[in-house]
């Protein structure tokens, strides 16, 4: 099964913060997932970015595909996503 790396809302009505994690494609949104790689709070200026770049790397490396917006965080981040 294909497997995502993707965020996952937490947080209070308006007050979202989320969670970057390696989940199955299949899974819900806020459902199951296999690991927590990060976080992203975008209600702090600037926005707070914290990923486990060593736990990306090696997701990717097995062929775990990013969302849009977790390859644009990666790329804020200078982590390489690949072709």
């Amino acid at each position: 099964m294909a497997v995502k790396i993707r965020l996952t809302r937490r947080g209070g009505k308006g007050r979202p913060f989320y969670r970057v994690v390696a989940a199955e494609s299949s899974s819900p949104r806020d459902g199951r997932f296999l690991e927590i790689l990060g976080s992203y709070d975008p209600k702090k200026d600037p926005a707070a970015i914290v990923l486990k770049e060593d736990r990306i790397t090696d997701w990717l490396l097995r062929g775990a595909q990013p969302t849009l917006t977790v390859s644009q965080l990666l790329k804020k981040k200078g982590i390489s996503v690949g072709a």
